[in-house]
């Protein structure tokens, strides 16, 4: 009997160190995934624009322009002069409010405070950073946002959903040189 038991006691061991063969992934390359996700993203893309549409359409008092960035806005107050614009170095400081595109607030200025954003050194919302280079001091542009020029896919963690097109009113309150040593 104590033989068997050193037999079986050796077996175990022998078999337990033994090298398995680790498994490989079992993996696709036929790049089906890739094509459903593009196919996704360009419906989703046509939805947002068409909903954009109808309130381009709809508000017949304001103009509204096309960036090359793949928004629109409107000018609320436009200064004419000739002036800076917000560049590279620079700080911005401004208000907004963040609106969904039924117009209902999700973060109010109240909420949001004035902000100081340094340009192209920060990172904000991709529209914002986007749309705060086109702004004169004392200016007040309503941007129409796509989801992908806002929180995109992930939202904001908190108020703002996934894939959510946005409308954020900016005032541009002031634009200062950076002075703090690089």
């Amino acid at each position: 009997m104590k033989r068997i038991f050193q037999i079986i006691t050796l077996l175990i061991i022998l078999t337990s160190c033994s090298k398995q063969q680790a498994r490989k992934p079992i993996s696709e390359t036929n790049g089906n995934f890739i094509k459903e996700s593009i196919e996704r993203n360009k419906k989703l893309i046509a939805n947002e624009e068409s909903l954009i549409d109808a309130i381009i359409k709809k508000d017949t008092l304001k103009e509204y322009v096309a960036s090359n960035k793949g928004y629109w806005y409107k000018y609320i107050t436009k200064i004419e002069e000739e002036t800076n614009l917000p560049a590279k170095g620079d700080i911005a400081y401004f208000d907004y409010e963040i609106k969904d595109i039924n117009n209902k607030i999700i973060y109010s200025k109240e909420e949001l405070k004035p902000q100081q954003y340094h340009v192209d050194k920060q990172n904000i919302m991709m529209g914002l950073r986007d749309g705060i280079k086109l702004m004169k001091k004392g200016e007040t542009i309503t941007f129409l946002f796509p989801s992908h020029m806002g929180f995109g896919y992930h939202g904001d963690d908190n108020k703002i959903q996934s894939n959510t097109p946005l409308i954020c009113t900016v005032e541009l309150n002031d634009i200062k040189k950076d002075t703090t040593p690089q």
